[in-house]
């Protein structure tokens, strides 16, 4: 288990590390102005992926291992391509759709629900390292691609951002697909459990399941992004561009949370033992804060005039003040993701979306008050506050349910020897394989 998780975090952060270069990359190519409009046009896409997830996100997994898999894809692939119509047209009669790029957000949410559904496919099937390989693509090509865009062929605008994402999401649809069809669905086809109940009937489960799901994902994703639009209708595409820089950096340390929250996901889906799913849980949840507060700590202990004379240019004046607003918030949020994914495995589905439904409350309430007064930074701290919120929501429910104390949720001695552990069993390693080749010269 250990060593999925660390391979999972290990792939999450070479990509992490490219798609860091790639802000700073961003930021000199596009400048403040331009990384606004960029970070307004992607958080669009996400928003709309996340509403796709009814059937494109966590109900393929909780269903497939329980009927036969193309009964469960083809929902998934029609709503992939009509659910971002829908979206698109309800967030363009909101005023939330960027003005003059529907089709480019329309097109890049499909092809991310698209990647989303094969990603749930192999994770649902246990195929961590193929599951890997996908996300691995998705995001480590995306740095490749606008380097070519940006510097090869001269593209250094909007539309050349463009040009690279569309690119690395068409390649990891591909490859994905090649990783998946002959072991996913021709084995599905043959495994078809008894008292399988007419196509209908499951789909109005996976209805069932997805909307609960989708309205979690879509509030929580609302939580972390609406601000954008708040900030942009204030401030204009400017400040959106230095809340996007701060809050890419920052959300760089989720890929902790988020490598350990999918296999923590599986695990928790695939049993039905409750004091097992509770164990799980609660190791996951505090490997994921212990990770969260020493990696934000080492961001925090970055000079501002690192960011504004080397990383970026002297347009991003006062990222470290948004880092700082973001900080608290982004651990409080990697918590809480393990949690909800807990809620999700095991059909508590509920409680996500009230936990989702609170910090977007909180959201709205201190950023009313705080971006008009504070701007960018306003955002930043509103957002950390909105974290909170769900954190401590979730936190009570989960206490609650599982009769679980508050010193388990603490780290305890066996918890922090981890790290020493693995560094003595790698030495251990290291010693017996020198003994073996000493051995093999002597004779």
């Amino acid at each position: 288990m250990l060593k999925k998780v660390l391979e999972t975090i290990a792939i999450r952060y070479v990509v992490a590390a490219l798609n860091l270069a790639l802000i700073f990359i961003n930021g000199k190519a596009l400048g403040i102005h331009g990384m606004g409009v960029a970070g307004v046009i992607y958080a669009s896409a996400n928003i709309i992926f996340l509403f796709n997830s009814i059937f494109c996100g966590n109900t393929i997994v909780y269903h497939m291992n329980r009927y036969p898999l193309r009964y469960v894809i083809w929902p998934a692939y029609v709503w992939a391509f009509a659910g971002s119509a829908i979206a698109c047209g309800a967030m363009a009669l909101t005023g939330l759709l960027p003005a003059g790029f529907g089709a480019e957000v329309y097109g890049l949410a499909t092809l991310l629900s698209l990647v989303g559904i094969h990603s749930r496919v192999l994770l649902g099937k246990d195929r961590i390292k193929a599951f890997n390989a996908t996300f691995m693509i998705q995001g480590g090509t995306l740095f490749f691609s606008l380097l070519y865009v940006y510097y090869v062929a001269g593209k250094q605008d909007v539309e050349g951002f463009l040009w690279g994402v569309y690119l690395s999401n068409v390649l990891a649809w591909l490859v994905s697909l090649l990783l998946l069809y002959p072991p996913g669905v021709r084995r599905a086809k043959k495994t078809q459990p008894a008292g399988l109940p007419p196509f209908f009937r499951l789909l109005k489960k996976m209805v069932a399941y997805g909307l609960w799901s989708s309205a979690d994902n879509l509030t929580e994703g609302l939580t972390t992004r609406l601000n954008y639009f708040l900030l942009q209708r204030l401030s204009g595409y400017g400040q959106v561009g230095l809340l996007d820089a701060g809050t890419r950096i920052s959300e760089s340390v989720w890929h902790i949370n988020r490598s350990i929250s999918s296999i923590s996901y599986s695990q928790v889906a695939r049993t039905s033992d409750p004091e097992m799913q509770r164990q799980q849980t609660l190791r996951f949840f505090k490997w994921t804060y212990g990770a969260l507060i020493l990696v934000i700590g080492m961001i925090l202990l970055i000079p501002e005039r690192i960011y504004t004379d080397y990383l970026f240019t002297a347009e991003f004046r006062g990222i470290r003040k948004v880092i700082g607003g973001l900080s608290v918030g982004i651990v409080m949020y990697g918590a809480n993701n393990i949690l909800s994914h807990y809620f999700i495995g095991t059909g508590k589905v509920k409680y996500s979306v009230a936990c989702s439904c609170v910090g977007l409350l909180a959201l709205l309430l201190s950023g009313s008050f705080l971006v008009p007064a504070q701007g960018v930074v306003g955002s930043a701290v509103s957002t950390s506050i909105a974290f909170s919120a769900m954190l401590l929501f979730s936190l009570t429910v989960f206490v609650r349910h599982t009769h679980t104390s508050l010193r388990e949720l603490l780290p305890s001695g066996k918890f922090l020897c981890i790290p020493l552990c693995l560094l003595r069993r790698t030495l251990c390693k290291k010693k017996a394989t020198q003994r073996d080749t000493e051995k093999r010269n002597d004779s």
